[in-house]
């Protein structure tokens, strides 16, 4: 069975969050971030190249045109590849862990799989971005002293930029990773 609902980042662009179940024991949700837009990317490249062209003109020397060129193409290539995010997808096994799966612009995926024993919570941690914003975060277990925290493992990173008035507010409908969302996401495992 699968179930998908969109929502808005901070800044507008659409997220969408997808719900697959395998099995009772097996789940599987994934969360989708709006694709690189040609707007976006043609006026950042317009704008770089504008200003080499005006220290062109003041310069007249044509190695400022070729590094606009050099940096725009190593800057685009470094954004698709480190940053652009655009799926994150959370595999939760019930006896055996939790795999969490990034999946960049450029085609480059992370995965990183956490042991269920190693778990010690799940929070939502808040952080202030010009506005207060809250994400999900895995507590893991000091393997040395069992009762101290040794990690803290931000689950979305593309959720980090959740609007707090759209999805906090209490008039507005739930967010995903608070209250009745954050049972929505985990209510089979963690009681």
């Amino acid at each position: 069975m699968e179930d998908e609902k969109s929502y808005s980042d901070i800044c507008g662009g659409r997220l969408a969050l997808r719900r697959r179940y395998y099995s009772p024991y097996c789940r599987e949700f994934g969360l989708s971030s709006a694709r690189l837009s040609l707007r976006s990317l043609t006026a950042v490249t317009c704008a770089v190249w504008l200003a080499a062209y005006g220290l062109f003109t003041l310069c007249e020397n044509s190695m400022i045109l070729s590094a606009a060129i050099f940096i725009t193409i190593i800057g685009l290539l470094g954004y698709l590849h480190f940053v652009k995010i655009d799926q994150e997808t959370l595999l939760i096994i019930d006896s055996l862990g939790i795999q969490m799966t990034s999946s960049y612009a450029s085609g480059k995926e992370s995965t990183t799989f956490i042991e269920m024993d190693k778990v010690k919570d799940i929070i939502i941690n808040e952080a202030i971005y010009m506005k207060v914003i809250y994400y999900l975060c895995i507590l893991l277990k000091d393997p040395a002293k069992p009762q101290e925290i040794s990690q803290v493992v931000p689950v979305f990173q593309v959720s980090a930029m959740f609007s707090c008035e759209i999805f906090f507010s209490p008039s507005a409908h739930p967010c995903p990773f608070c209250s009745a969302g954050f049972e929505f996401l985990f209510s089979e495992y963690w009681r």
